[in-house]
């Protein structure tokens, strides 16, 4: 036995090394070690998840939440009791109501109301389970953002994909367990929304990109062939690793890891990213084209991540902040997505990878039923809607979500949730439950306290379950 005044803190981590260093390797080079032991797993209906989040806020009065009495006062001033104490992002006077100028017609067997500028999406309506009623506490961008992806609507939080990664690992050795494909950028809280926050950095998202190096600094410099960077990647594993002996450091682990995943994407990552590979009819179902950077590609490369084993895929498109021209803009980005989501959906379908794929659509709030900016005839430009953080529409499909669903509603202006309101964390946990993960016990202890993604909160909608 060591003597009490000679068992020195670096003494005590070398001792204690092999442990730590068995613990962090077990989970970040293989299955997670919390699945591995089996905390709050069920039996899960998803494998894999592809989120779609539109960056800015969609409208989902113009898109979803179909209301005739708001289209019927449009023009008129909002109800005074609606007003009084009300909090917005930029309206700061009471503005007028306004109704969507876009015709909505029922879908398919559920009778399911989608706006007529998703003409592709209302094809597949009977696999939706459309919830009206989600609702948050944050009213702009960042926050709100923070809030759907992380759970807490400040920085510093694990995002849902890698909460996903860190409970369930991959189902690739070749490819990470988390993938971000970007169309423009994220306006916000930029890429803390795939961060992994105080969890091992070994989840944090990879993003891929749709031209030039897939993945950053993934190539060999020049002069440098496989053989070498094999050797260097040997070499750097030698090293960490009597560094991970020495301190019991996981993000010593995490770096191990990384490199040997690095090594092993050199040769999967290329041929995945290779759309031309993909029938002639496959591309007219998509819209895509090969070698440009579009929604349509990332769409197609969603499928073929799933379909080689990638845990989590999130896909974030830009330009749905529409404070103003609303009329004018959103037909255009309605006409960037309707058809890949489309399609995304009957690919997944026609291919049997949507009974365990969940695919999840949203943005990080709504739209108000008010007008804002310029009104009236003779005006240089057209209006729009603020953000709204009492009421707006989300969706989800296959992966045992019910299909042909529409949950929650709203009061007739569209304002606030007048039956089963449903929080983003109720969103999240019903996401982890799909998965077959119990979302109170997939705990992280950081700093004394044992965290989880929806903090103290949320509740699966058993609604929305097949």
């Amino acid at each position: 036995m060591c003597d009490r005044e000679n068992l020195t803190r670096r003494l005590f981590l070398q001792q204690a090394a092999g442990g730590l260093g068995a613990a962090a390797l077990g989970t970040l080079l293989g299955r997670s070690a919390w699945a591995q032991g089996g905390l709050g797993r069920r039996a899960a209906r998803a494998k894999h998840v592809i989120y779609l989040h539109m960056v800015g806020a969609p409208s989902q009065l113009d898109l979803f939440d179909y209301k005739p009495t708001l289209v019927r006062h449009s023009g008129e001033l909002m109800p005074e009791s609606l007003w009084e104490g009300l909090r917005l992002a930029f309206i700061r006077q009471r503005p007028k109501l306004m109704g969507t100028k876009f015709r909505f017609r029922r879908c398919g067997n559920s009778g399911m109301e989608i706006s007529e500028l998703l003409p592709h999406l209302s094809e597949v309506a009977d696999d939706l389970a459309l919830i009206k009623s989600v609702r948050t506490e944050q009213f702009n961008h960042a926050p709100a953002q923070l809030m759907l992806q992380t759970g807490f609507g400040r920085l510093g939080r694990p995002s849902l994909g890698s909460w996903v990664s860190y409970g369930l690992g991959s189902d690739n050795e070749n490819l990470p367990a988390f993938v971000v494909l970007v169309t423009g950028s994220v306006a916000g809280a930029g890429n803390s929304l795939w961060g992994s926050g105080f969890l091992p950095t070994v989840h944090q998202g990879v993003e891929f990109r749709s031209h030039g190096d897939p993945v950053l600094f993934l190539s060999n410099p020049p002069g440098v062939d496989g053989e070498a960077r094999r050797k260097i990647v040997d070499g750097v594993k030698r090293l960490n690793a009597e560094a991970l002996a020495d301190v019991g450091d996981p993000e010593i682990a995490t770096r191990i890891s990384q490199y040997e995943l690095a090594f092993r994407m050199q040769a999967s990552v290329p041929d995945l990213m290779d759309l031309s590979k993909e029938p002639e009819e496959v591309h007219r179902l998509y819209g895509t084209q090969p070698g440009k950077v579009s929604f349509a590609n990332h769409c197609l490369l969603a499928r073929r991540l799933v379909e080689r084993g990638v845990r989590f895929v999130q896909l974030f498109d830009e330009g749905w902040d529409m404070h103003g021209s609303l009329n004018s803009r959103l037909p255009d980005k309605c006409r960037q997505i309707d058809r890949p989501i489309a399609a995304l959906l009957q690919d997944l379908k026609r291919r049997g990878l949507l009974e365990d794929t969940l695919v999840v659509w949203g943005g990080e709030f709504g739209r108000t039923p008010m007008l804002q900016g310029a009104d009236g005839e003779g005006a240089k430009t057209e209006p729009g809607r603020d953000h709204h953080k009492e009421a707006f529409c989300m969706w989800m499909a296959g992966g045992g979500a019910k299909p042909g669903v529409v949950h929650g509603e709203t009061d007739e202006l569209g304002f606030n949730v007048v039956r089963d309101p449903v929080h983003v964390h109720d969103v999240n946990a019903t996401i982890l439950h799909l998965l077959g993960v119990d979302h109170e016990q997939l705990t992280f202890k950081y700093q004394g306290r044992n965290f989880r993604l929806t903090d103290v909160h949320g509740n699966v909608v058993s609604q929305l379950l097949a």
